[in-house]
């Protein structure tokens, strides 16, 4: 059992990994070390060895020496380990939750909820990549047969974010996996441990070595070396659009296929129709969970003009009663901001807003707590061109502005250079329709404050990125097509 100091407090100690993960070995770090702190303490749980961009190229060979074996499985053979990651991921859920909630802050339910749903993915992909098809075309001539084959791209690339730091490993690697290819990740410095412990498990679960691989370091030098590499044929990447550019614009030297879920803005929409009650508490899980450190969250809440006021006392009351502190505290809401300069950055697009004549209805403030510790905090009177109206806010900070019409709001809510998920409420049949399809968004919420699950398309459109994850058409772009003419 683990001591009584151990910060981890682990049922099993030996998911707490702190090396990197390649060709089915953990590897002294050849680069400086990762410091991995908790965000809500401020205290050091430990350091993580990392490896030079060299090795990192090293492990992209492992992945292209795995392949060919791993190609070669039967779709069951690979569905069968995929379903034991699943089943191994959710017998050690509480453990996996607790390391996340010690490194990224989230509280402790939120933290154990999001392992559920990562493992979804494997379960998931396990299943569809048993129908992963091919086709027979009718020939235009006689004397042919024309043949579809679908195959794996090869070997794989993704880099994933602190803010869900289990669930986007699984939703990026399972359909990699079961399509046939090998993968190579590289996680969050801020969360590396969430990732090795997930690697752990994927050994155990019988996933040959090289297949799956996890590398820590530099993340541009790492970046780099996995847009230069000839085997890496298809990269995908979550985290922010100004990095996304670059990866974007690096993977086009090898002609990669490339995945891209970046930024969002997303408007909440509140209809003079909408059900009152379930609208207030719709936003408040949409905007809030995760200390509203989520690509998806609701940053711009927009209210018809007859029911602002009454939302607006109502909304700011529920967010204030929210409680603030330790993830592992089961009575906590809302944790910590991720590090110093998320909370700098948010109290700069406070002090923006502020300086245009925004209204503070809540919060506005750094918590009593210290630390990185935020108020929840609500803004009206908000002009269009500040900053928090513009940039992805990232944290527990929402604006509030009227609407007069079904059209303006409308272009309030497209008023973004991204385009990733936006939500609404409505009783109107014919408005839930028209709305849907006028947002410009890869994802609406209707009278739901999530839009993400194993069956959906997740992703967005404009400056959000482009490719879905998740769905039948999550495996779509870890597979090629390749036509065959015979002749008979």
């Amino acid at each position: 059992m683990p001591s009584f100091t151990d910060p981890f407090a682990l049922h099993d100690p030996q998911l707490l990994r702190r090396q990197p993960f390649v060709n089915g070995q953990w590897l002294a770090g050849d680069a400086p070390p990762l410091t991995v702190n908790n965000p809500a303490t401020g205290t050091q749980l430990g350091e993580a060895q990392t490896l030079s961009a060299t090795s990192a190229v090293a492990a992209i060979d492992a992945a292209q020496a795995a392949l060919p074996e791993w190609k070669a499985m039967t779709a069951q053979e690979r569905a069968k380990r995929l379903e034991r990651w699943h089943n191994l991921i959710l017998e050690h859920a509480d453990d996996l939750a607790r390391i996340m909630t010690l490194e990224q802050g989230k509280p402790l339910a939120e933290a154990r909820g999001e392992v559920v749903y990562g493992a979804s993915f494997a379960k998931w992909f396990a299943e569809e990549g048993r129908r992963v098809y091919g086709e027979i075309i009718p020939p235009p001539q006689r004397g042919r047969r024309l043949l579809v084959f679908r195959e794996p791209i090869g070997v794989c690339a993704a880099i994933t974010p602190w803010n869900f730091p289990s669930a986007m490993i699984v939703r990026k690697t399972a359909p990699a996996l079961a399509a046939g290819c090998t993968i190579v990740l590289k996680p969050a410095e801020s969360t590396p441990f969430s990732a090795l412990a997930l690697a752990e498990l994927a050994q155990r679960a019988g996933i040959p070595g090289g297949v799956f691989n996890v590398v820590l370091g530099n993340p541009s030098d790492i970046g780099k070396a996995f847009a230069a590499h000839p085997a890496v044929r298809k990269l995908s990447f979550t985290g922010s659009t100004r990095t996304g550019r670059i990866l974007l614009a690096q993977a086009a030297e090898q002609i990669q296929k490339v995945t891209l879920e970046l930024g969002g803005n997303a408007p909440f929409i509140v209809f003079e129709d909408a059900d009152f009650d379930a609208a207030v508490e719709g936003a408040i899980t949409a905007k809030f969970r995760n200390a509203g450190q989520v690509c998806v969250a609701v940053n711009r809440i927009l209210v018809h003009e007859n029911l602002f006021a009454r939302f607006t006392e109502r909304f700011a009351a529920r967010a204030a009663a929210l409680k603030v502190g330790n993830g592992l505290d089961p009575e906590t809401d809302i944790g910590p901001l991720i590090n110093a300069t998320a909370l700098a950055r948010i109290e700069g697009l406070i002090a923006d807003a502020k300086a245009s004549g925004a209204k503070i209805h809540a919060g506005g403030q750094p918590h009593k707590l210290g630390g990185l510790f935020f108020e929840p905090t609500v803004i009206t009177q908000i002009k269009s061109q500040a900053r928090i109206w513009r940039e992805e806010l990232f944290g527990p900070v929402v604006t509030l502005l009227p609407f007069r019409d079904e059209a303006e709001a409308l272009r309030l809510a497209n008023d973004t250079e991204y385009g990733l998920a936006s939500y609404f409420y409505s009783r109107d049949l014919g408005r839930m329709f028209r709305v849907a399809e006028g947002l410009q968004f890869g994802m609406v919420g209707v009278n739901a404050p999530a839009v993400s699950g194993d069956c959906a398309p997740f992703g967005g459109i404009k400056a959000s990125g482009f490719g879905r994850e998740g769905s039948r058409h999550g495996i779509e772009d870890y597979l090629e097509y390749k036509t065959v003419w015979v002749g008979v």
